[in-house]
């Protein structure tokens, strides 16, 4: 890079220019002094912009200052190659937008970078995938503490306090309440399941023959089966007599 011509005074420059391309989004230039002796204007703004380190003094602006041209005219900007800077956007006094490209013809320029000058504080404007990463790392960073903020508030299952781990638990009786409203609820459902369901059928008659024993009857017979002698199981009429005479529905 070539070095900065001396200012108006014949000495230095105060500031050194950074290498071209280098990101300087961190970096705010203001220089109250300058402002406080010319006004800032349409016509001044690049001399005030040629004065941060934003400025790349090998830029074509640059020959038209040393040609004692004013470094905006587009009419002789148009003839020449190379790095340039433009004046895109004004409100004056409060905001004025420079941008950086590169003409390769009268017609054909590539856009390099953005700076904007606002009340005075000069600024490089950051690139747009820079733009979206910040958003969606401070997006990740709220959902994470949203995340364990409401993870820090959640009755933990199980839990068991180290302080009191000795003291004597309560009784079970205590802990499981029963919740009326729950219980309704449930009871609700139950029965409104049930009377969908179609009606049970009725059991199949005995088959032809076949008395019921009562159930007197089938005591005493136990007990005399256990005081005398082994006797034969009984005979399943049901089993033995073939299938039961079903209901046809």
């Amino acid at each position: 890079m070539a070095t900065p011509p001396p200012n108006m005074e014949g000495g230095p420059p105060q500031v050194v220019a950074q290498p071209p391309g280098t990101d300087m989004t961190g970096i705010c230039f203001k220089d109250q002094l300058w402002l406080s002796s010319y006004p800032l204007d349409r016509n001044l703004v690049f001399d005030y912009f040629a004065i941060s380190p934003f400025y790349d003094w090998t830029c074509n602006n640059e020959q038209l200052r040393q040609r004692a041209i004013h470094p905006l005219d587009i009419s002789q900007l148009s003839k020449m190659t190379g790095i340039e800077y433009m004046l895109v956007d004004i409100k004056e006094p409060h905001l004025f937008v420079i941008r950086k490209q590169k003409r390769d013809s009268p017609e054909k320029v590539t856009a390099m970078m953005t700076y904007y000058v606002m009340d005075g504080s000069i600024y490089q404007a950051p690139q747009l995938c820079n733009v979206f990463a910040a958003r969606v790392d401070r997006a990740i960073h709220h959902i994470h503490k949203a995340f364990t903020t409401a993870s820090s508030n959640l009755e933990k299952i199980g839990y068991v306090d180290p302080e009191n781990e000795t003291a004597a638990p309560e009784p079970k009786a205590s802990k499981e309440t029963i919740d009326l409203r729950e219980f309704n609820r449930v009871n609700q459902i139950l029965q409104s399941l049930l009377r969908k369901l179609p009606p049970a059928p009725p059991p199949p008659p005995f088959p032809e023959g076949y008395v019921p024993i009562s159930t007197g009857e089938a005591e005493n017979g136990s007990e005399t089966q256990q005081a005398g002698e082994p006797q034969q199981p009984p005979v399943d009429p049901i089993i033995d007599q073939g299938p039961a005479k079903r209901m046809k529905f």
